[in-house]
């Protein structure tokens, strides 16, 4: 007892030390950074002028004297001024105040981006910390597998972006597979549940992805715009389709895992259950995470084009064509993993019975 309440906060420590350190650390790591960065001193506000537009929309653009040292490069510890524009929206430009820094333009002279790593590690920082509280080990271990999926679609993508010659679909294929496994091995074990979750994750995933396939194959893909990948210089449909695969997922392997949890401690209270029992059961819990887990996916992928929506409603363009324009491969991802969804709750309800009848008979 003694030595597990010393290796818990022995644990404390480690993440203490850790998070004091990542802090100190994006505060003093000027010297990382190949651009300038110039951390403000003193700001005076030097003209506002009222700007009205053709729909009477009135904006103001304010003008301000910003005094700065610069931080990093040959001219470390230098002061200079610089004028900095931006309009009340601050839409592009920002209202910058003493103590911000930021970097420099490629111009050298004007105000680029704001130096934002201090924030993004507190943000981070705050979700890890929440997620250890609350889950302990299992959320230690879900800070993990979130790390090392990064990692593995970052590599994925940049196998990709080097061989152009391999489609970004069996990349993106073979790479789910060490999403599924690793995320679902590292949360919840070598057991019957993880098992099946990740057979009805893998089968939830393809079925989805086959029938999202043949609705565009017989539809001609009416209906889909690709503007927003219009930069790109590969083929879109090959990379709506990854991004159907890749988004999809996180959804079927949640319902899976719930699914499937939920199984088999159904069948820890009582190993005697029958399977008809836990049919109607798990057809009942599917039902309560179906519309909720829908839902989600809706929200998520739709709330991303809310100010492109804004934007053309704002310059009164058709209803129709601005929905089509913004919100057709949304939906599409959205229906798809909806599908997706819906289908894996059969298939895991139906898996997860196999692996208890089998338990069951060995008893």
């Amino acid at each position: 007892m003694k030595r597990k309440f010393q290796k818990k906060y022995l644990i404390y420590i480690f993440v203490l030390i850790a998070f004091i350190s990542s802090i100190i650390f994006v505060n003093n790591n000027y010297e990382f950074y190949d651009r300038t960065i110039v951390q403000i001193t003193e700001t005076d506000e030097l003209e506002r002028t009222e700007i009205v537009d053709q729909y009477d929309n009135k904006d103001v653009t304010v003008t301000q004297q910003i005094t700065a040292v610069i931080k990093n490069g040959a001219d470390k510890g230098q002061t200079m001024e610089i004028e900095n524009q931006y309009s009340e929206s601050q839409a592009i430009h920002f209202h910058l105040k003493e103590g911000t820094e930021f970097f420099l333009a490629n111009d050298g002279i004007s105000v680029g981006d704001i130096k934002r790593d201090q924030y993004l590690i507190l943000v981070i920082w705050l979700f890890v910390l929440i997620l250890l509280f609350v889950g302990k080990k299992q959320g230690a271990l879900s800070v993990l597998s979130l790390a090392v999926n990064a990692i593995i679609l970052s590599i994925a993508l940049d196998i990709y972006i080097h061989n152009s010659d391999i489609s970004l679909l069996i990349i993106c294929g073979i790479s789910i597979i060490f999403f599924t496994v690793l995320s679902l091995v590292m949360v919840s074990g070598l057991h019957e549940k993880t098992y099946t979750a990740i057979l009805a994750t893998f089968l939830g995933t393809a079925t989805s992805l086959a029938i999202a396939f043949l609705a565009f194959f017989f539809t001609g893909e009416q209906g889909l715009r690709y503007e927003e990948m219009s930069l790109l210089s590969r083929h879109p449909q090959v990379i709506f389709m990854a991004g159907l695969l890749i988004g999809s997922l996180g959804a079927v392997m949640d319902v899976a895992i719930t699914m499937s949890s939920s199984m088999f401690e159904l069948y820890e209270k009582n190993n005697k259950i029958n399977s008809d029992v836990l049919k109607k059961s798990g057809l009942e819990i599917g039902k309560d995470i179906m519309g909720t887990m829908t839902n989600i996916l809706f929200f998520a992928y739709v709330s991303g084009s809310i100010p492109n929506l804004l934007l053309y409603f704002k310059n009164e363009s058709p209803i129709g064509f601005t929905l089509t324009t913004n919100l057709s491969i949304e939906l599409a991802r959205a229906l798809a993993g909806g599908i997706g969804i819906v289908l894996t709750i059969p298939i895991t309800l139906y898996i997860s019975i196999y692996f208890i009848k089998r338990k069951q008979a060995k008893q």
